[in-house]
């Protein structure tokens, strides 16, 4: 990830910078191993990013952001993801927002259009060769006379 130029700014893609301020955070107490420490410190950090009412982002980019990112956004239009990989709070918040941004950027990037290809002649034969073969080994599988009597 590269580095902001300012710590309350993330800048996601050229021309596409987010605010710090608009995401909001929620610590609770992690899963998994620790003994009785794990009992007493809330480390997992869950980022809230409100897509539907940013400011920072165009309608398309929210649209965008609204179809490739729908299995992760709520039904009232808020992004959360969870971290909870290390024992520190501080830690899981830097990392839920190098996720944040990299998932961001990867769903804002511009898709490269696909070339049509077409299958090659000896892949068709190759193919047309497989399906024989099989249907071969089919017809000698059903010729066999019955050794049971």
């Amino acid at each position: 990830m590269t580095a902001p130029v300012d710590a309350s700014l993330l800048v996601i893609l050229p021309g596409v910078v987010i605010p710090v301020d608009e995401l909001r955070f929620t610590a609770s107490p992690s899963s998994g191993p620790g003994g009785q420490h794990v009992n007493k410190v809330s480390t997992r950090v869950t980022l809230l990013f409100d897509l539907a009412g940013s400011p920072s982002l165009t309608e398309a980019q929210k649209a965008r952001l609204g179809a490739t990112l729908a299995g992760r956004i709520a039904k009232d239009g808020v992004l959360r993801l969870v971290s909870q990989t290390t024992r520190s709070q501080s830690a899981n918040k830097e990392l839920a927002v190098e996720r944040f941004v990299a998932l961001v950027r990867e769903a804002l990037s511009p898709r490269p259009p696909r070339r049509k290809t077409r299958a090659s002649l000896a892949s068709k034969l190759r193919r047309l060769e497989t399906k024989s073969r099989h249907g071969a080994v089919k017809r000698q599988r059903a010729a066999r006379p019955d050794t049971d009597e």
